[in-house]
């Protein structure tokens, strides 16, 4: 986890898998509007998108202006990179994986955080299983965060992949708990009104499957009272609310990359070429 609470202009920007041309031009129609801003960027930095070597240094090259969640993709290439997962079709992570500095970006890339507090937004990759707030979420992020920066961290990876538990406690122990916490920050988009989460619907809020709701809009989730920052779901695209800002508007896919400003919700968007076609 990662606070920041000094006052500053800081962009929040969507998933850029890899799609490193469109996030130079987004980059130059922020700093257009101010010089040398803080970035936070939703995760999902790499894959699927052409250039995702290029893009990874890119943002490790900025230091401490760019912050960046892990997302789920972030995760694939730790765990391809320690032989723990194979290589899918589509996966575009060859050239890191050759790369001359590629335990650098390893290194780099698994010390990234899985929230973000800046202000009274709070940023993931995915979302929170609203049994949480937002104290808890930053605190449970933290464990995982701790275990991925440890000398455990790839053994760590080989217990992480799974579905169950799906439902939260605060009982949970272990591997268990870990992968639960991690699948609701990298994976969630539908859940249970008991916050249950479900992994096999990828489509957009306006038909939720029975019984499912989208987790932002499950009742009493108890970080109503932060403003959600998150990417992930290309399928519902943009979304601002008071206490929502979705950013994942399909950059890989030919959409766009969208940044929000966070202390005036402006927003700036850049076209993608399509990288991948939907499956």
């Amino acid at each position: 986890m990662q606070h920041l609470n000094q006052p500053t202009t800081a962009y929040a920007i969507g998933d850029l898998q890899g799609c490193h041309l469109p996030f130079r031009r987004l980059l130059a129609t922020l700093e257009a509007q101010q010089k040398q801003s803080a970035l936070i960027l939703a995760g999902d930095l790499i894959n699927r998108g052409p250039q995702s070597l290029q893009t990874l240094r890119t943002v490790m090259a900025m230091g401490g202006r760019a912050r960046a969640v892990l997302g789920n993709h972030d995760l694939h290439l730790l765990a391809v990179s320690q032989g723990i997962r194979p290589l899918h079709k589509d996966d575009t992570l060859h050239e890191i994986l050759d790369a001359p500095d590629r335990e650098e970006l390893i290194d780099w890339l698994r010390r990234r955080p899985l929230a973000i507090r800046e202000g009274n937004h709070l940023v993931v990759h995915a979302g929170v299983l609203p049994q949480w707030d937002p104290e808890q979420a930053l605190a449970l992020a933290g464990e995982v965060e701790a275990m991925l920066q440890s000398d455990g961290w790839v053994d760590f990876l080989t217990h992480m992949y799974g579905n169950q538990p799906a439902r939260w406690s605060d009982e949970l122990s272990g591997h268990d708990r870990l992968r639960c916490i991690i699948n609701a920050f990298t994976r969630i988009r539908y859940c249970s009104a008991d916050g249950t989460m479900d992994f096999a619907t990828k489509d957009g809020a306006k038909e939720p499957p029975p019984g499912l709701m989208p987790w932002f809009d499950v009742p009493g989730r108890r970080t109503g009272d932060v403003t959600m920052v998150f990417g992930h779901w290309s399928t519902l695209g943009l979304v601002l609310r008071p206490d929502l800002i979705a950013l994942d508007t399909g950059c890989v896919w030919g959409g766009k990359l969208s940044a929000v400003r966070l202390e005036d919700r402006a927003l700036f968007q850049v076209d993608c070429p399509q990288a991948q076609k939907p499956g």
